[in-house]
């Protein structure tokens, strides 16, 4: 088996891409995208009938007046997934848009329009995971949405904190970020880390362990890697989602893989239970300076790509 093949025996294989003409070689069971992502996707030309029939759709609930760019978009991202979820068995997680990244109230009324616009579509809500931010705000939206069945993904996490805060609220998922906290380190000492000491892979380790010592249901799923180091050093996590370059890379390769997590090794590590209230939450996040620089850049870098959308969109729809 090549190392895909035996990754997969470990760790739920999820792609993280937009562009779901690629998705197929490589057999995924979910896919995950993101502004950044879709905002790739809609400047090929292979895509361009996915971009008309959203300004189609939106303008058919606009009664024939102009369609709105924000319905557009809306449209736009449930489209992409529709197309995603002709592919993969699994889930697909689609963005709230970043400007309600401390809007616990907009988060959820933009969540819930998502849904209806996949429901009315024949997609079942059990298929989509919500992305959003992991500030104490799109948790709490979280909170809310998880209640009425409507699943959560935690992107944009980078400490501890952010990831107990979240599995509290019940959210179904969260996405640490791992090349992103490598680049900061990386950065911050000048200097390069193997697998085995990427700061990345070692929160990772840390927020696996700990869910699993304490019996939390949230998933974890890796995110954002830099190399197919990290991922082998996170065989046994629950899910990674990895991008397509990374996919051919782990697919042409035929180094073995060997189980790094498991939930049997968590259940002896010595750590103690932390309680995180907002309080808690704020300063243990202001304590990590990587988090609080990774969180604020994450969430202006997909709001500046989603303008970039809203861009393209108003030029298509003229």
């Amino acid at each position: 088996m090549n190392s895909l093949e035996q990754l997969k025996q470990f760790t739920t294989v999820v792609a993280d891409t937009g562009d779901f003409q690629t998705i197929q070689a490589y057999e995924p069971q979910d896919a995950t995208t993101n502004p950044s992502l879709i905002l790739k996707a809609i400047g090929k030309p292979e895509y361009d009938s996915v971009v008309e029939e959203a300004i189609k759709d939106a303008a058919e609930e606009q009664n024939g007046n102009g369609p709105d760019v924000e319905a557009v978009i809306d449209h736009l991202l449930v489209r992409f997934g529709m197309e995603i979820l002709k592919i993969v068995p699994g889930r697909v997680s689609t963005e709230v848009d970043a400007r309600l990244s401390f809007n616990v109230t907009g988060s959820i009324e933009k969540a819930k329009e998502l849904i209806r616009l996949y429901e009315s579509n024949g997609i079942s809500r059990d298929r989509i995971l919500i992305k959003l931010a992991s500030t104490w705000e799109g948790i709490e939206a979280a909170r809310h949405l998880q209640k009425e069945g409507i699943h959560c993904n935690m992107t944009l996490l980078f400490s501890l904190a952010q990831a107990i805060a979240a599995a509290d609220a019940g959210a179904q998922l969260i996405s640490p970020f791992v090349g992103r906290i490598l680049d900061w380190y990386k950065a911050a000492e000048g200097k390069d880390f193997s697998p085995e000491e990427d700061p990345g892979v070692k929160s990772v380790q840390e927020i696996y362990t700990y869910y699993k010592k304490f019996g939390y249901e949230t998933e974890v799923m890796g995110a954002s890697f830099r190399n197919t180091g990290e991922i082998l050093q996170l065989a046994g996590c629950d899910l990674l989602t990895i991008s397509p370059d990374l996919l051919e890379k782990l697919k042409d390769s035929d180094e073995k893989v060997e189980q790094k997590l498991s939930e049997e090794a968590s259940l002896n590590e010595p750590i103690e239970k932390i309680e995180v209230d907002e309080e808690t939450f704020r300063w243990m996040l202001n304590e990590e300076p990587m988090a609080t620089e990774k969180l604020s850049e994450g969430i202006r870098k997909f709001g500046a790509d989603m303008n970039k959308v809203r861009e393209e969109i108003r030029k298509r729809i003229g």
